[in-house]
């Protein structure tokens, strides 16, 4: 599935008319890009904005940027071609930080390829748990402050507890096409089942 993403983003970015191709992919790392760098147009650089970067690295054509992308204003308007977004958008706070992320992405680049995991997919993808997300975030915090669920270690107290399940708030295809009006859903599927959506518009 996640070749199958690449692929697609792949095609967007080979549409591009301009060359070098310039990239803006907010929340990403820089292991992805050099597993995929291959896969890239030549010459194509690449901008990855994280609010806090693990590692730096000095790979040709990738740059590490610091900063917020609800909150983009050290780019200008369509600087860069394309951005490729994967599994951020549900961790940037409320629905209107949401919106602000969305707008903002649709700000700085001519074409956007953004992924996040489907509300209404049965299993919650990071605590791994059927139905998790339709619980109250009462039980949620409770339920997570007693053990740790999928990737999700359970943490001090129940505080922390609960601001770990506030700081995920996962999308439905409504949502995201409000969020990216101008755009296109992709749905990734397993079986009948819609795993993830993909908000995405060719460059223009």
């Amino acid at each position: 599935m996640r070749s199958e993403r690449f692929r697609r983003f792949q095609a967007l970015l080979e549409g591009c008319d301009r060359r070098p191709a310039r990239v803006l992919d907010a929340g990403g790392t820089s292991d992805f890009w050099r597993k995929h760098w291959h896969r890239m147009p030549p010459g194509t650089s690449v901008v990855l904005l994280n609010t806090l970067h693990e590692d730096r690295t000095d790979f040709p054509g990738l740059t590490l940027a610091d900063g917020d992308v609800r909150q983009m204003d050290m780019f200008q308007e369509k600087e860069f071609d394309i951005c490729y977004s994967n599994s951020l958008l549900e961790h940037v706070g409320t629905q209107q930080d949401q919106l602000h992320a969305a707008q903002q992405i649709r700000r700085v680049a001519r074409g956007y390829f953004v992924q996040t995991p489907n509300r209404h997919f049965p299993i919650e993808p990071h605590f791994l748990t059927l139905g998790w997300q339709y619980a109250p975030l009462s039980v949620r915090a409770y339920l997570l402050r007693k053990r740790a669920w999928g990737w999700v270690k359970n943490p001090g107290s129940l505080e922390e507890a609960r601001a770990i399940v506030q700081s995920i708030r996962l999308l439905n295809e409504e949502e995201l096409r409000r969020m990216f009006p101008d755009g296109s859903i992709y749905r990734e599927k397993i079986g009948p089942l819609t795993k993830s959506l993909v908000a995405w518009r060719a460059i223009s």
